[in-house]
């Protein structure tokens, strides 16, 4: 979000915006411009802190979020239709408060850095990346996630032409100088994961140093109470301010002068009618290129993700864990995710292919039954059933095998934002297979928001600098080798937004980064590494080779048995400590 340009906040919103919105009332029209004044006053305040009352001040927030925990993830679940007893309830307690508390953690770090007089990047690995990019080695940073994620490594990729000092001179962002004021910001909420509208709010604080007016998404609705009690030392002196509303609050908020900024999570649709309008006035503005929104925008817009399986020697394990890893990718929280993988890529010529599918075909139909819960998603099911009448239907979710002769163009450019999943084949094996799928998922797949690949270690190392060349050709903000970009996603050191080059004219997957606790700038991407096998398959002594990990089934699978336990645990471990807790957990994960 480097392009985003700043303001001094006024001392006081005592102005009308430029436009009204007929169906806010005055009443509502008060309350918000009370909202966006109290905010101006709180952005003089905070650019008076210094970096160790911004500690102190996030430390704060961590105590809260810590004893809010738990109302988090089950108001959470019961917002999605998860009872208590439901086995994927933990999704809600990793993606909602362990991923924020992550966050406090790292950021916590990197202010300390700064205000110690010391460089955020200091005792961090930098490298080149293929290209002559800066890479940063951003995960693991501590001991226990070395630990306890072991097998997992991050890297951020920055733009060419960064150089090593370019990156740590930059690093700390908005941090390296405190008292130049942001302005106050408009956060437009996500509406289906609990911990991006929170997330998206430190990293405008941190960030860019603007003070930030939160407007929920009215999905999130029943989480605002316990977003105001975690987020109540933010919200005291006038940094945070959270309002409800639907459409009408949106486009009065987004009109509003004594904003400097938007950033959303969310639609391009949505984000096309903030910045051009609808209708044909919206047409001749985007023609003439004069759109209606007159400040800066930030956006993350989700797209359609590839998982592409690179052809080797599996084992039957093999087949059986990664089909449940792909399950994972596209179920977890119903497909309600911009994160969602959506189009697996497949060899047809490899001869493991339709034993593959099958072994797909059965993980996708195990998975627990959930309910589909975010607004619109059965209406884009029954649009992918249109498209595809011959799809196989598995209770709540569908599978779209392409065939030859078939259409794909429906699957590979709509979001369908719900549990569809589609195989796509490709002729080749090897490198021929690889460069073809990275040139598939560029050039035929919407949006540039997540990448996902699979590979088993000695085909990887058998393809050498050629496996290298194509991770850097594909171009995607977030790429996952054995893994899920949702790690990528939950990890605060890496970075999670579209790769860079998209405009408000073409906004793609989106502008800017978010999460990204480093505080880099000029970010390209970010590329997340994991274990081809799980615990004890991933031991040396049985696989001959490959990351060693100490997760057996890890508890973000849907197929985890004992996930919502561990997930659950994990995130009480976060937020409290705690010895005996963290061992009973692992031993839980034992039996996943």
């Amino acid at each position: 979000m480097t392009s985003a340009t700043t303001r001094s906040a006024p001392a006081k919103a005592s102005a009308k915006p430029r436009t009204t919105a007929p169906s806010i009332d005055e009443a509502e029209r008060a309350r918000l411009d009370d909202a966006i004044a109290d905010l101006g006053t709180g952005a003089a305040t905070w650019a008076a802190l210094t970096l160790a009352q911004r500690i102190t001040l996030l430390r704060a927030v961590r105590t809260n979020v810590a004893a809010a925990a738990e109302d988090w993830a089950v108001t959470a679940a019961a917002s999605k239709g998860l009872d208590a007893r439901h086995p994927l309830r933990g999704e809600e307690w990793l993606s909602g408060p362990y991923a924020v508390l992550g966050y406090l953690d790292a950021s916590i770090e990197t202010l300390s850095r700064l205000a110690a007089g010391r460089n955020p990047l200091d005792d961090v690995r930098i490298d080149r990346a293929p290209g002559g990019r800066t890479r940063v080695h951003a995960f693991p940073l501590t001991g226990i996630d070395r630990f306890l994620l072991s097998g997992f490594t991050g890297e951020v990729w920055l733009e060419p032409g960064v150089t090593p000092n370019d990156a740590r001179a930059a690093a700390g962002l908005a941090q390296r100088t405190p008292t130049a004021s942001g302005g106050v910001g408009l956060v437009l909420g996500a509406g289906n994961v609990t911990s991006i509208p929170v997330l998206d709010v430190l990293y405008e604080l941190l960030a860019h140093n603007r003070t930030a007016l939160l407007k929920v998404n009215p999905t999130q609705d029943a989480l605002v109470p316990v977003f105001t009690r975690a987020l109540a030392p933010l919200i005291g002196p006038g940094f945070l301010r959270i309002v409800r509303g639907g459409p009408a609050v949106g486009a009065y908020l987004t009109g509003h002068r004594d904003l400097v900024h938007v950033h959303i999570t969310g639609s391009a649709a949505t984000f096309d009618a903030i910045v051009w309008g609808t209708g044909s006035a919206a047409t001749r503005r985007r023609r003439e290129d004069r759109p209606q929104l007159k400040k800066p925008i930030t956006a993350e817009l989700g797209g359609v993700s590839p998982i592409i399986v690179v052809p080797g020697r599996w084992t039957e394990a093999d087949l059986a864990y990664q089909a449940e890893h792909i399950a994972t990718m596209r179920l977890q929280n119903g497909g309600h995710n911009c994160i969602a993988g959506q189009v697996v890529i497949l060899s047809e010529d490899w001869d493991q292919a339709d034993a593959f599918r099958a072994a797909l075909r059965r993980a996708y139909a195990n998975a627990p039954e959930r309910p589909i819960w975010y607004p619109g998603s059965t209406s884009r099911m029954e649009f992918a059933s249109d498209a595809y009448p011959d799809a196989l239907v598995l209770g709540d979710r569908m599978l779209v095998d392409i065939g030859a002769g078939d259409d794909a163009s429906a699957l590979e450019n709509t979001e369908y934002f719900s549990p569809v999943l589609g195989i796509v084949g490709l002729p080749g094996t090897g490198q021929e297979f690889l460069d073809a799928a990275v040139a598939h998922a560029n050039d035929a797949l919407q949006g540039t928001l997540g990448a996902n690949l699979l590979i088993d270690p000695a085909t990887e190392k058998a393809l050498g600098a050629g496996f290298e060349r194509a991770i850097t050709a594909l171009r995607y903000g977030s790429i996952a080798i054995n893994g899920w970009t949702a790690f990528a996603f939950l990890t605060p050191t890496l970075s999670w937004g579209a790769f860079p080059g998209n405009t408000i004219q073409d906004v793609g997957s989106g502008i800017g980064v978010v999460h990204n606790a480093l505080l880099l700038d000029r970010v390209e991407r970010s590329v997340l590494r994991g274990p081809f096998r799980p615990l004890p398959r991933a031991l040396p002594v049985v696989n001959g080779g490959g990351r060693f990990t100490i997760l057996p089934t890890p508890p973000w699978f849907v197929s985890a048995r004992t996930g919502a336990a561990v997930s659950e645990g994990l995130t009480r471990f976060r937020a409290d400590g705690g010895v005996l807790g963290l061992v009973k957990t692992l031993a839980r994960a034992l039996r996943a």
